[in-house]
């Protein structure tokens, strides 16, 4: 069972409702922090989705895996904050990569809710052995770890130390992956294969191995949003995965299936309904609630979301 360890550096909250904040500065903060967190999960679900056309709903139970793995290794082995997230970027890089050839390459050709079907019964089955008491086990474990970053102000912008990790990770990983789709030949093999598989394999396109790359890299940023998540709440637990899985797709919905850059827009303006709404009328309206009612609109009312195109 992964230990707790005692809290050395103010947490954030991610799912839990925000009380008023005093003045606009720490409000745009947080929805500044809480937009990358949301990229950081929506960006890697969108690769998924926009080269399979698999609702990648087990991407929630690698983002819990990955969580799980960082406390690991941070509270069992001599190493800091920044080895314990890298490790757990690779684990989970390395279970999606399982999950593909696991579950997913079997029934590509299949029709779509079977795939759908595939994910969710993934998902499950991590989630309950996560639940086991050798791995996180029912309860919540804390997860406070110092960054070693320093905390800044800019403006009315104040930023903690790992409020800083998570907005410079954010940034990071947006660079890397706009460098990746427009400056590497692995970013234009995953165009080629988003717009048709089977035409791009006829072209000599190395199918299985771009898509490996694409499941790797997807879920190691799911572990990444795992690890900045659970140590801005100061919490690891089995069910996590659980309100990430539908905000994620609320944001994949918003910014249009398949829409990379779409998903990073519709994050920081879920984040702004959330934090500015549940700021403004206090509890009437919880946070959780609001991003199920911006689903029903855009379900309701712009289904192919921001950037999506239908699709036939």
């Amino acid at each position: 069972m992964i230990g707790r360890r005692a809290p050395e550096e103010p947490s954030g909250h991610i799912t839990n409702a925000h009380s008023a904040s005093e003045t606009v500065g720490p409000t745009l903060a947080n929805i500044v922090v809480t937009g990358c967190l949301y990229t950081l999960i929506a960006i890697g679900l969108t690769m998924v989705y926009g080269m399979l056309r698999v609702l990648h709903i087990v991407h929630a139970g690698v983002f819990a895996v990955g969580a799980a793995v960082g406390l690991l290794i941070f509270t069992t082995a001599p190493v800091g904050f920044w080895p314990s997230l890298l490790g757990a970027m690779l684990a989970a890089g390395v279970m999606g990569v399982a999950i593909y050839y696991v579950g997913y390459r079997w029934v590509l050709d299949a029709p779509r809710g079977t795939p759908l079907l595939v994910s969710i019964g993934l998902f499950i089955t991590v989630q309950s052995l996560l639940e086991k008491e050798f791995l996180i086990g029912p309860h919540v474990e804390g997860f406070d770890a110092a960054t070693g970053l320093p905390a800044f102000t800019l403006g009315g912008f104040a930023f903690t130390p790992i409020q800083t990790a998570i907005v410079v990770s954010t940034a990071v990983v947006c660079a890397a992956v706009w460098l990746l789709l427009n400056r590497s030949r692995l970013g234009l093999s995953w165009r080629a294969l988003s717009e048709d598989m089977n035409m791009a394999r006829s072209l000599g396109v190395p199918t299985e191995r771009a898509v490996a790359i694409n499941m790797f890299l997807g879920s190691a940023m799911a572990g990444l949003a795992g690890v900045l998540v659970a140590v801005y709440e100061n919490a690891v637990s089995a069910h996590m995965g659980e309100v990430v899985a539908y905000k994620a797709f609320v944001v994949v919905v918003l910014g249009g299936l398949g829409s990379i850059w779409g998903a990073a827009v519709a994050a920081f303006i879920l984040a702004a309904f959330e934090i500015g709404i549940s700021t403004t009328f206090g509890g009437l309206f919880p946070r959780d609630a609001i991003g199920f009612a911006v689903l029903i609109l855009i379900l309701l009312f712009m289904p192919t979301g921001l950037f999506g195109k239908r699709l036939d």
